[in-house]
C-alpha cells in the first residue's frame, strides 16, 4: 500500500519536502494554519488547522492513518510531531526528545552530561537576574537568547559595560520572542559560524555537509548567507563534525534529520544548538544536494517513514552559495537591474518584496527581502558571484 506522510507546515520552506515526497511515490497530507499556504498546492491533501495543537494534530494523524510525520525547517510543532510518533508508534523522535531539542536550557544540560562542547549557559528568572549573572559570572561578553525560538529571533549580544537600560530592553525582547517565556544568558563565542547537516538512522550519525555562515554583526547576528562545502581547513571541518556527532548523541535523538549550529574559537568547536529537523534557509533543501550529490530531503522523508535512507551520491557535487537581499530600511520606491540574475550559474532566485512595501531593519531572518542561490566550481567562486549579484540588484528606499 502507498505510504502516507503527514507534513506539519506547508510554507515556502516546506514545498521542496512536499514535492519530493510525492515524487518518491508517497501520499502527502499537508497541514498548516494558513488557508493560503503555498505548499497546499503540491500536496495530495491539504488541511487547514493549528499545527501547534497536539490533540487536533493527533486526531488528524489517526484519521489519515499516517505512516510517518515530518516537520521540516521549523521548530514550532516539534513537540506535536514527537507526540504523534509516540502515540502511533511511528519512526522518529519522541516528545521528550523533541522538548530537549527545542529548549536551549535542556539542550545545554544534555550537552554537558554527554561531554559535547558548548558555551557556558545560565537560565534566568528576570532582567535583573540576567544582569547580575553578566556582571558576576562572565569574564567575556554574553548573548541573550530566548530558550525556545529560531531564526535569530530575540538574540542579542550584551556586554558588561553597556548601559543597564539597554540590557533590559534587549532582555525584554528576548523574553517576548521566547515561546516558553524564559531567557538564557550565555558566554559569547568569538569566531566564525557554521551548521552541520546530518541524517540519523538506527543510531548512526551520518554527517553530510558542513556549511559556512555569513551573519550580520552584533547585536542580532542574523544569517545573510551560507555556502557549501566549507572554505575552512579539513582539520577544522573534522573538529566541527566531531562536535556535532557528540551533540546528537548527547541529545539522544534517532531516525531524523539534524541541523547543528556551531562556532570555532581558538581551534575548538562550540555547539550553539542542534535541531532534530531539516535546517531552514534552503540549507538542507537545496544547498546540501547541490554540494554533495546526496538527496537529504529524500533521506529525511524516508527516515520519518521508518525506511532506511539512501545516502549515496546521485549527482556530481558542485559548490553552492546562497545570499540574501537586505535593502536599506524605509519605503521601497523601486527595484532595478534584476536582469543580472539571469545568469547561467543562478540556480534559484526570489525577491519577496514589491514597490510600496516597508523594509524593516534586519533584526531576524523574517526581515530579509529575497535570496539568490548560485553554483560554481569552488565555494570561493560561488561566494564571489553571489555577493556580486546581491550588490548589483538595486533597491531604492526612502
Amino acid at each position: 500500500m502507498q505510504k502516507r506522510l503527514l507534513v506539519l507546515a506547508a510554507g515556502i520552506l516546506q514545498i521542496t519536502v512536499i514535492k519530493k515526497a510525492k515524487v518518491m511515490g508517497y501520499y502527502v497530507i499537508a497541514v498548516d494554519g494558513d488557508p493560503n499556504a503555498r505548499g497546499f498546492n503540491y500536496a495530495d491533501k491539504a488541511i487547514c488547522a493549528d499545527i501547534t495543537d497536539e490533540e487536533v494534530m493527533l486526531e488528524i494523524a489517526r484519521e489519515e492513518h499516517v505512516d510517518g510525520v515530518i516537520h521540516p525547517c521549523s521548530e514550532v510543532s516539534m513537540n506535536v510531531m514527537g507526540r504523534i510518533n509516540e502515540e502511533l508508534g511511528l519512526a522518529g523522535i519522541t516528545k521528550e526528545q523533541a522538548i530537549r531539542a527545542t529548549n536551549k536550557h535542556l539542550m545545554r544540560e544534555a550537552f554537558e552530561k554527554g561531554n559535547a562542547p558548548s558555551p557556558k549557559s545560565i537560565p534566568t528568572t528576570s532582567a535583573e537576574d540576567a544582569w547580575n549573572h553578566l556582571q558576576n559570572d562572565f569574564a567575556v561578553d554574553g548573548i541573550l537568547k530566548p530558550s525556545r525560538n529560531s531564526g535569530s529571533r530575540g538574540i542579542a549580544k550584551v556586554t558588561c559595560d553597556m548601559p543597564k537600560e539597554d540590557f533590559v530592553k534587549a532582555y525584554d525582547i528576548a523574553l517576548e520572542e521566547s515561546r516558553d517565556k524564559s531567557v538564557l544568558i550565555e558566554q559569547f563565542i568569538e569566531g566564525p559560524e557554521f551548521s552541520i547537516e546530518i541524517i540519523v538512522w538506527n543510531g548512526k550519525v551520518n554527517v553530510l555537509a558542513v556549511t559556512d555562515k555569513k551573519t550580520t554583526e552584533a547585536p542580532h547576528f542574523v544569517e545573510l548567507g551560507h555556502n557549501q562545502p566549507s572554505c575552512f581547513s579539513s582539520d577544522e571541518v573534522e573538529t566541527l563534525k566531531a562536535a556535532a556527532v557528540a551533540g546528537v548523541k548527547a541529545l539522544g535523538v534517532n531516525n531524523c534529520a539534524c541541523h547543528a549550529e556551531a562556532k570555532l574559537m581558538e581551534g575548538k568547536a562550540y555547539l550553539m544548538e542542534i535541531g532534530a529537523r531539516l535546517g531552514g534557509d534552503f540549507i538542507a533543501t537545496e544547498l546540501t544536494h547541490l554540494s554533495t550529490g546526496i538527496d537529504m530531503v529524500a533521506a529525511a522523508v524516508d527516515v520519518a517513514l521508518g525506511i532506511e535512507p539512501d545516502l549515496s551520491v546521485k549527482k556530481t557535487p558542485m559548490a553552492a552559495c546562497i545570499r540574501y537581499f537586505c535593502p536599506k530600511p524605509g519605503k521601497l520606491v523601486s527595484i532595478s537591474n534584476v536582469k543580472v540574475l539571469d545568469n547561467p550559474h543562478v540556480y534559484q532566485k526570489k525577491i519577496y518584496i514589491q514597490e510600496g512595501d516597508m523594509i524593516p531593519e534586519v533584526t531576524s531572518s523574517l526581515c530579509r527581502s529575497g535570496h539568490v542561490i548560485v553554483t560554481e566550481e569552488t565555494p570561493q567562486k560561488a561566494i564571489a558571484l553571489a555577493e556580486k549579484l546581491i550588490s548589483e540588484v538595486k533597491f531604492e528606499t526612502e
